[in-house]
């Protein structure tokens, strides 16, 4: 390898100027590899935690929308549980949370007019998790809760 100099620079200093930068490139050379090691992990838990989170998001709000559905149909005059549950259920199913556990109180076929009726809906958060195991909200369980007055005279 042939280093050209300047005749001004060829003293002491400009030659420890020139060995200087051919050594630290030596010694840059896994600099780049050691850095990515060091982020890499906290930048791929920050991707995995803002996935988790976005889909515990989505969940929520479909579960809200979801019992809200089944609480307008709880409120009609023939309505009963079964129909609200499915209600609820054809509603999850298609956006794509299955298993979601419906309760409604007071049952609708019994309940006179004016009796705030609620539905609630619930779902294990590992069930719906598009992640295999999720870590930041494994064991959680996301519900939510709509009130209607029943309908009549």
């Amino acid at each position: 390898m042939v280093v050209k100099t300047d005749t001004r620079a060829a003293g002491r200093f400009g030659l420890t100027l020139l060995r200087r930068r051919r050594g630290s490139r030596v010694a840059r050379a896994g600099a780049a590899a050691v850095e990515f090691a060091i982020v890499a992990p906290i930048f791929f838990m920050l991707i995995i935690g803002m996935i988790e989170v976005g889909r515990a998001i989505m969940v929520q709000q479909v579960l809200i929308n979801a019992s809200r559905a089944g609480a307008r149909r709880a409120t009609m005059l023939s309505s009963t549980s079964t129909a609200v549950s499915s209600t609820v259920a054809e509603y999850t199913a298609g956006v794509g949370v299955p298993t979601v556990t419906t309760t409604v109180s007071p049952d609708p076929a019994t309940a006179e007019a004016g009796t705030p009726i609620t539905v609630n809906t619930s779902v294990n958060f590992a069930n719906v998790s598009w992640l295999p195991a999720p870590w930041f909200m494994g064991g959680k369980v996301l519900s939510s809760s709509s009130v209607m007055r029943k309908e009549g005279f």
